[in-house]
């Protein structure tokens, strides 16, 4: 190996070693010998996106780098400059500069850069971007065009973040959620057509407007949306959800978005049974295995 191979070597090495500490566990391989790369990370408040400069280069996710960095969480992808081929979840695309795509943290990824490119990668709390979607499939690889307003807005938004040296919790937090909104009709997608999409989308109104009730049961949503058991059973099932665990999420998800709330000064005690859950330490448990840690510790989180 000569001095010139062992430099870039040790390149390679490093930067891939940031890309890991940067986004989760990523393995690589250099493409030929004019490979390029650089990495600048950006933490402020709830905010984690790096943006990560490669050419010659193939960046990729199998299972073992999966459990080894976990699955909680999306990446929202920027193109920058140059171009990126991307694989994932049985769906190929190419991004050019100002397109954005979803990526999902639990599914092998397989990125192939020719030519020098630039990309900002956001991480997105996995609960935050699943618990807006009502049921409805997070639809990733999709390529959202540059010339769109929401690509536009979604861009500038990003960039502004990715610039701002001081924020709050707090306001980091919103800046999250009101870009997971902004992207959410370009990330959803239905997959149960005709009457039974109606009925579904019937279900989750009816469940957001009685959600704080703790009589809300499988069987009143039947009887209110008139349809048996079994066919709600069956619509639910075909988007994967069981429908008494999409009522306990949501709860949940509606609890979570109260502590995230400096304004919101009730006593985490009450909060369960504000939102239909009658036993508080069934309540407690369940945020937990959610959320990974107590109601209590997540509003401390969450705070200034």
């Amino acid at each position: 190996m000569t001095p010139a191979t062992r430099v870039t070597d040790d390149h390679f090495q490093a930067w891939l070693s940031q890309v890991n500490d940067a986004c989760g566990h990523f393995n690589a391989r250099k493409l030929d010998a004019g490979f390029v790369g650089q990495l600048e990370k950006c933490q402020v408040g709830q905010i984690s996106m790096s943006i990560v400069d490669m050419t010659h280069v193939n960046l990729f996710r199998g299972p073992r780098e999966i459990r080894a960095s976990g699955a909680d969480n999306y990446y929202a992808v920027l193109q920058m400059a140059g171009t990126s081929h991307i694989e994932h979840q049985d769906a190929r695309i190419e991004l050019r500069p100002g397109d954005l795509t979803l990526i999902d943290a639990s599914a092998p990824l397989d990125m192939h850069f020719h030519q020098r490119s630039r990309q900002l990668s956001l991480i997105l709390p996995r609960t935050q971007v699943e618990s807006g979607t009502r049921g409805v499939s997070v639809a990733c690889a999709k390529r959202i065009e540059a010339q769109t307003p929401l690509a536009s807005m979604a861009r500038q938004m990003m960039l502004e973040a990715g610039r701002t040296q001081h924020m709050a919790n707090n306001e980091s937090q919103a800046v999250l959620e009101a870009l997971i909104a902004l992207l959410r009709p370009a990330i959803t997608q239905d997959s149960v057509p005709g009457s039974h999409e109606r009925m579904f989308r019937k279900a989750l109104a009816l469940i957001d407007q009685r959600i704080t009730c703790e009589s809300l049961t499988p069987e009143f949503i039947a009887r209110e949306v008139g349809i048996s058991m079994r066919s709600l059973y069956r619509i639910f099932a075909k988007h994967d959800l069981v429908i008494a665990q999409y009522i306990r999420n949501r709860r949940l998800d509606f609890c979570a978005e109260s502590l995230r709330n400096p304004s919101m000064d009730q006593k985490v005690s009450s909060l369960g049974y504000a939102w239909g859950f009658s036993d508080s330490s069934y309540f407690s448990t369940a945020f937990k295995g959610r959320f990974g840690m107590t109601p209590g510790e997540y509003r401390k989180r969450h705070a200034n």
